[in-house]
């Protein structure tokens, strides 16, 4: 026999957890409810163990450069069996953290698979549970495409459970997880080809960040295949095939990694037994407070089809426990100006508007834009590039767009974020006093100019730019 509780969450994420813990400081019964460790994708198979591996890259970077800067270094093979210890140690510590905290918060953690029975009402193995409110947030799942052979690649899930470092590796895909692992795989020491269908990668970001990005990923030694559209896949003596639509192949691969993109992960939980509709690729749809079709169910995070991120599903799963249970009635998440980062080498920052949605919406666009190699790489024999581009409309100039790759645009974009939410200009960015010497600085000190022609652009240090700005 289940229990009643005030509130569900259908998944342990960061969603889910988020509405949970709210839900629980204003004193009401919660229950979470997740057939896998706490925390979800990010925890788990995501954010948090790309970063540890992230970081681990840089430092792989570090050590090529540092002969440079006149300290000795030797660069041997990746200790991979460390790394990947090391960072399951890290995930295993933050999953002991929410079990605990989940128990000290008083709320209950079923271990399971939920499927709705009805509109108020789901099954965990066997055991039915009632709710007032029940809260979707299940996340999304690796897609694989059905193409002969797909079998023979792994998804990004896999990845974070390889126990070898692949030496020759495929990864099909030129959005964010391809080109996060592409980068931090050929750091670590694999030859790595990437395998784009779109022209470009990170297609759906602005277009100086795609092509930025390509020309640092092709210093780096990545080979980068576009404009491939993967057929099939076969095993043969020389390793892993990858065969294009056009009769195209690529040979010699001992893994193949699928990074094509990520789908709701909706199909199991019976939603047509309580009325909720969701749209042809399994999203369900909501409405601007998270509000399903079915009164009393809702749905936050990747599950609703807006912005993938996890501070969003936190947001979204906090701010519904407030409308809920706070006497906050018209409390939402707004979904515009959201930044995010992509974890790239180097790695990429954007917020707001891409030049082309700028133009498309505003009358009056202004754009700023500067490149150069940071100082970091002074005496470095590898330079790489730093690119920055800001987005102005209107009289006023208003700042609607800020794209950014280079060192460290991971960390310095939380900041101007703010400023763009805020409705800041120009103007705002011109009067602030600039931090010398570091990138960030040159956004608040950029002028407009005409694009000088290709064969009479100079990519310039710091140092020099501004001595010469």
């Amino acid at each position: 026999m289940g229990r009643q509780y005030d509130l569900i969450a259908i998944g342990g994420g960061s969603g889910g957890l988020a509405v949970a813990e709210k839900a629980a400081q204003y004193g009401k019964s919660v229950a979470v409810v997740d057939s896998e460790k706490l925390g979800g994708t990010c925890v788990n198979y995501g954010c948090v163990p790309k970063k540890v591996m992230w970081h681990a890259a840089n430092l792989a970077h570090a050590v090529d450069d540092a002969s440079g800067f006149g300290i000795p270094t030797r660069r041997e093979d990746t200790d991979w069996l460390k790394l990947i210890r090391g960072r399951d140690a890290y995930i295993g510590g933050i999953n002991d953290y929410w079990e605990g905290y989940v128990t000290d918060s008083g709320i209950t953690h079923i271990q399971g698979k939920a499927r709705f029975i009805d509109s108020g009402r789901i099954e965990v193995e066997g055991v039915t549970y009632t709710a007032e409110h029940i809260v979707i947030a299940t996340g999304g799942r690796p897609i694989i495409p059905p193409v002969p052979g797909a079998e023979l690649g792994i998804d990004s899930d896999g990845f974070f459970q390889l126990s070898q470092q692949p030496k020759r590796v495929a990864i099909i895909g030129g959005g964010y997880i391809g080109a996060e692992l592409a980068g931090m795989l050929r750091a670590l020491g694999s030859d790595v080809t990437l395998v784009a269908l779109e022209e470009r990668v990170l297609q759906a970001f602005d277009v100086m960040l795609g092509e930025v990005l390509m020309r640092e990923m092709d210093q780096q030694g990545i080979t980068l295949k576009t404009s491939f559209r993967v057929a099939s896949l076969a095993k043969t003596s020389e390793g892993i095939v990858l065969e294009s639509s056009s009769a195209e192949r690529l040979v010699g691969f001992d893994q193949v990694i699928w990074a094509v993109g990520r789908a709701p992960n909706t199909r199991e939980l019976n939603l047509q037994a309580a009325g909720v509709e969701t749209l042809s690729n399994g999203t369900v749809a909501t409405d601007e407070y998270q509000n399903t079709n079915v009164a009393g169910i809702y749905a936050i995070g990747d599950i609703a089809g807006r912005s993938p991120l996890t501070p969003v599903a936190i947001a979204a799963g906090r701010r519904l426990a407030e409308r809920l249970f706070g006497g906050m009635p018209s409390r939402k998440v707004d979904y515009e100006n959201i930044p995010s980062v992509v974890f790239t080498h180097p790695p990429v920052g954007t917020v707001g508007l891409t030049e082309q949605q700028a133009r498309e919406r505003h009358a009056d666009v202004i754009v700023y834009q500067t490149e150069f190699s940071p100082m970091r790489y002074a005496l470095a024999a590898y330079k790489t590039t730093t690119a920055m581009k800001l987005i102005c409309a209107g009289s006023q100039q208003r700042v609607v767009g800020i794209h950014l790759i280079g060192d460290s645009v991971d960390e310095m974009l939380q900041g101007f974020a703010v400023a763009v939410k805020m409705g800041a200009t120009k103007a705002d960015f011109d009067d602030t006093i600039a931090i010398h010497p570091v990138s960030a600085e040159e956004l608040v000190t950029l002028k407009r100019a005409e694009p000088a022609p290709v064969e009479h652009q100079v990519i310039e240090t710091e140092v020099a730019w501004k001595m010469v700005g």
